[in-house]
């Protein structure tokens, strides 16, 4: 089983409690701050990997995001071509990972990568978008397009970075 770097602080917890003494993990984790980067698609997930398509945003754009700290915060430095995308009508493509129970959901994030663990996030928050839907989008494990009015966040308080509302599910 293949864990990100989220899920890595929690297993050793649990390790350390179960085994009665401070866990110690040995793994090639790469530097930074947990729950920062793009994300990685498991080779092991049973989810296929978001297929090339022409007519959404490219992640690989959105993750090119880079970070400044700021008054003890960490606040992001979007590139122009990110900026330009502010305020405009734009289609993308993720795994939804709900944020209420149920079938059908308004209010959601979308991801570059499917969910590995259901108590860690796939990646940093350049890889998620905070998606609020004018209708329902039913939830699946596969991936979903929306399209909707796309916001470029620079200080937003749960620190997310993108924002998309009035979205709608497209084929």
């Amino acid at each position: 089983m293949l864990l990100n770097r989220p899920c890595l602080p929690l297993l050793a917890m649990l390790l350390g409690a179960a085994l009665g003494a401070q866990a110690q993990l040995s793994s090639p984790v790469p530097s930074g701050p947990y729950g920062s980067g793009a994300g990685v698609h498991s080779p092991n997930s049973p989810f296929p990997q978001l297929k090339e398509r022409t007519d959404v945003l490219a992640w690989s754009l959105l993750t090119t995001v880079k970070t400044k700290v700021e008054k003890n915060r960490v606040r992001p430095v979007f590139p122009p071509a990110i900026q330009a995308l502010d305020q405009k009508t734009q289609r993308v493509q993720g795994f939804m990972m709900p944020l209420d129970p149920g079938e059908k959901q308004t209010h959601f994030l979308l991801s570059s990568v499917p969910l590995t663990c259901s108590f860690c996030v796939p990646g940093g928050p350049e890889s998620m978008i905070e998606v609020k839907s004018k209708t329902p989008v039913k939830y699946g494990m596969e991936p979903v397009v929306v399209e909707g009015h796309f916001s470029v966040l620079h200080d937003d308080s749960y620190g997310m970075y993108y924002r998309m509302t009035d979205a709608v599910p497209v084929k």
